[in-house]
């Protein structure tokens, strides 16, 4: 995740509370969401500098490894 974007979702987040409780959504049920939801938004500033091992870098950076002699 790009820490660019990260205006962009916080204000995405707040058109999706604010459409909620204007739809008549008790704030407590959105406050329920928002509780719910902490983990799995928060997994990517958690694990934001580890570049992603989608695997690809993984071998990437092994072969660049051996290459160097090292």
């Amino acid at each position: 995740m790009r820490r660019r974007h990260l205006p962009l979702y916080g204000i995405a987040l707040l058109i999706l509370i604010v459409g909620a409780l204007a739809l008549g959504v008790p704030g407590r049920s959105v406050a329920y969401g928002l509780v719910a939801l902490a983990c799995p938004l928060m997994m990517p500033f958690m694990h934001g500098g580890h570049g992603g091992h989608s695997g690809e870098g993984e071998r990437r950076h092994l072969s660049e490894t051996n290459s160097s002699g090292r």
